[in-house]
């Protein structure tokens, strides 16, 4: 019996090994849909209720599975609207395969009902980009576009005219270049090594520093024990950006969290005062942060040679997987035996540690965020898969969100859109459905997609919603004060009653208002057998402070409340208080 162009499509994907494909149906993807529908045995689609979601959620899948991430759309807006998960995916370098529908392959070009030339749309997202024309097409493009995403870690797009969905095999021949089955479902990943010389020059760089900063991206997330033999022989403080906060335990005596706006005074100390840093898989873009160039030779280990120096000028260059790097580099390093650089920034970190715990413990109305985030972490499982949201969201969950064995942590890292967190969710637990699944959101990000709530209940997936709701875009409130020096306008938010929003979607719905209720009810969601949605109702005045804050951000700050912040005096109360207490 011939096949369809689209059982071609699905029975390839299945060969790769795909088992769940994120996307909702339209009429440009009928074909397609039959087909998943005649081979749901061996792979399952989920439906959810807005395009983007397929891409956050298959982007989500890709982080916390390593492999490869599936999402489908219709012609035309569907295919539009998995643009912005597509870009999360290519910027933080995960593999996804898109595959969207077109308009009739004969009417394409003549201005046709949802004649959206998708191939080239997404001429900028995708690595691999490419319109199947017939049956004898689809294995090789399939193929290909799956070997693209995998090798070069980004987003490849397939797109079939609704029409060639339907097309059997017995309806064209191929032609006689293409020879049956001469393309292959195998990937062979590159596992570069860097040369023996290069290897001694980075370890004579090391072994000459004496303050040794490591700065490790996602790409030492596997590569945990190695990192932790480095930080000990060279006696290092390891600092995460976001996207490698689960690169080592955050009870680790040798790192001090994370780095940017969004994390430690300690890590922006270490940071300053390092004569040595080693970056790991790591883009971190925010070069404010960095050591200033000439202060500090610099080792940089990453898998893609274009990143090398891009952010901060390397002495020494090695390309590579990071493990795989480090096993060749430790035994060329000597230990060292100072240890005061170590010492001093172990010193930082319980004094910063004492500082959140007082911030974390207040029960004051209305309540701090960092309650929530504080009361949150110690109820999270080992197992624990926490996504978080762009925004203020990610500073209570960067340091409040403390990573134990065996727990992974991910965002929209350079991207940094909103509304990622839930979908992401969604991913994970489809993923791994034993496992403890944490989405932490603020009100702002969680209106964008709040409709997968129902795609939550529709597939019993027990993720843990936990909203922060100030009613404000509070990020974006606090980008015009502090760094542009202006009043806030345009972010207040209309309320929204998220609990009965669940409820209404079949969810559990939970409110917090008071701290003092705040560790007995997150319990009561997280124990909920299914999906819930905790909203906690926080404070808007309370500012997202960084480490350490500098004079620009100080006068920046002054010059709002002069020109006519609306709230100015509730800020300047709950800025006051919050260093009193720190003081206290």
């Amino acid at each position: 019996m011939s096949k369809t162009v689209a059982d071609l499509l699905v029975t390839r994907l299945i060969d790769w090994g795909v088992d769940a494909i994120f996307g909702l149906p339209g009429d440009g993807v009928n074909g397609i849909f039959e087909a998943l529908r005649t081979h749901q045995d061996k792979i399952r689609f989920i439906q959810v209720r807005h395009e983007e979601a397929a891409a956050f959620a298959a982007c989500g899948y890709a982080k916390y599975t390593g492999r490869l991430g599936v999402c489908l759309a219709t012609s035309g807006p569907g295919g539009i609207h998995l643009l912005n998960g597509l870009y999360d995916a290519k910027c933080d370098g995960q593999p996804v395969l898109a595959i969207t529908g077109h308009t009739f392959h004969d009417l394409i070009g003549t201005h046709y009902q949802q004649d959206v030339d998708l191939d080239k749309l997404f001429i900028d997202v995708a690595a691999y980009n490419e319109r199947v024309m017939g049956p004898a097409h689809v294995q090789n493009v399939v193929d290909e576009a799956i070997k693209t995403a995998l090798a070069r870690r980004t987003v490849a797009h397939i797109t079939i005219p609704k029409d060639v969905q339907d097309w059997t095999s017995s309806d064209a021949e191929p032609s006689a270049a293409n020879i049956p089955k001469h393309s292959g479902d195998i990937y062979a990943p590159a596992c570069p090594s860097p040369p023996a010389e290069l290897l001694q020059q980075a370890a004579n760089v090391i072994n000459e520093g004496k303050k040794i900063a490591i700065l490790a991206g996602r790409g030492c997330l596997d590569a945990r024990d190695e990192l932790l033999q480095l930080a000990e022989r060279v006696d290092g403080v390891i600092i995460k950006p976001l996207l490698g906060k689960a690169v080592v335990p955050d009870d680790s005596p040798f790192t001090t969290g994370g780095i940017g706006l969004l994390g430690t005074a300690p890590s922006q100390d270490a940071m300053k005062s390092c004569d040595t840093l080693i970056m790991l898989g790591t883009s971190f873009p925010y070069m404010e942060f960095y050591p200033k160039p000439g202060d500090a030779r610099t080792v940089q280990v990453d898998i893609e040679p274009t990143r090398i120096g891009l952010r901060h000028p390397a002495d020494v260059g090695l390309v590579g997987d990071c493990r795989d790097v480090l096993r060749e580099l430790l035994p060329l390093l000597r230990e060292k035996s100072d240890g005061s650089f170590l010492r001093e920034a172990q010193d930082n970190m319980r004094d910063w540690n004492e500082l959140l715990k007082i911030r974390g413990t207040r029960t004051d109305t209305p309540m701090k965020p960092q309650v929530v985030a504080y009361e949150l972490n110690k109820l999270l499982r080992n197992d624990a898969i926490i996504s978080t949201d762009s925004g203020t969201i990610a500073t209570w969950a960067a340091r409040y969100i403390q990573i134990r064995d065996g727990m992974q942590f991910s965002l929209s890292g350079t991207l940094a859109t909103m509304a990622n967190s839930l979908p992401y969710s969604i991913g994970a637990a489809i993923a791994y459905p034993q496992r403890q699944i944490i989405c932490i959101v603020g009100d702002g990000g969680f209106t964008m997609l709040m409709g997968e709530v129902a795609t939550l209940v529709k597939y019993n997936l027990p993720v843990k919603v936990i909203v922060f709701k100030n009613n404000v875009l509070g990020m974006i409130k606090w980008e015009q004060i502090v760094l542009e020096g202006n009043p806030q306008f345009g972010v207040e938010l209309q309320p929204i009653d998220f609990a009965a929003y669940a409820r209404a979607c079949g969810a559990a719905g939970f409110t917090i208002e008071d701290p003092a209720t705040a560790p007995a009810i997150l319990r009561e969601a997280l124990e909920y057998d299914g999906p819930a949605v905790v909203q906690a109702v926080i404070d808007p005045y309370e500012p997202p402070l960084p480490g350490n804050v500098t004079v620009k951000q100080a006068v920046k700050f002054g010059e709002a409340l002069l020109r006519g912040q609306k709230d100015r005096w509730d800020i300047i109360k709950t800025v006051a208080e919050d260093k009193i207490r720190e003081v206290i």
